[in-house]
């Protein structure tokens, strides 16, 4: 007897299907990162600091982003800064941490990899379900709560984001304001509980 997904959807035709998705996708990233003379997780390490908020820029997040070990993350790091894709700067409070963002030709690199070619190729309203995002970002959630991951959401969707009279917001983690584009980048801390 087949598992069923909490939906009451097979979970081996759950698995076929998100194998068969992400092999799409990697395909095509590992093609687009290698004209760059870049790995896939080169290209993934510039969405992540693309996206991330300034609690979320350090090599340690990185590494949780990408499951993978600090080592690993390091190199990763040494050759984008050695392409002139991301830059390193101190930690204002502690200056054993180390802050990562793109460089302007990091920024245009990520803005023409990511999405990759053959999403952006979609047609999205013909081709996709309207709820498509949804349903992928529901099963993402369950998944890492099941794993015990973080959750690595969006700043304004988190448990611990304040709104405040007169500005955009209050981290309840950190009692810092948030600015407005702060709000919509994604954070390591997120908690989606209770929101």
């Amino acid at each position: 007897m087949a598992t069923r997904y909490d939906g009451g959807m097979d979970a081996a035709r759950l698995y076929d299907l998100l194998e068969r998705l992400g092999n799409l996708v990697r395909v095509e990233d590992r093609a687009a990162a290698a004209a760059h003379g870049l790995q896939p997780v080169h290209v993934q390490a510039l969405h992540f600091l693309a996206r991330c908020n300034r609690y979320s820029d350090t090599p340690l997040a990185l590494a949780d982003w990408l499951g993978a070990t600090k080592g690993t993350v390091s190199q990763s790091v040494q050759r984008l800064l050695a392409r002139r894709l991301v830059v390193t700067r101190k930690d204002a409070s502690d200056r054993r941490r180390v802050h990562l963002s793109l460089t302007e030709r990091g920024a245009a690199l990520h803005a023409r990899l990511v999405p990759s070619a053959l999403l952006r190729g979609l047609d999205a309203a013909a081709e996709t379900p309207a709820d498509a995002e949804a349903v992928l970002a529901t099963l993402l959630l369950a998944l890492q709560r099941t794993r015990g991951g973080r959750a690595f959401g969006v700043c304004r969707t988190c448990h611990h984001f304040q709104r405040t009279a007169g500005s955009a917001g209050v981290c309840g983690l950190t009692g810092e304001p948030l600015a407005p584009a702060e709000t919509r980048l994604i954070c390591r801390e997120h908690d989606p509980s209770a929101v």
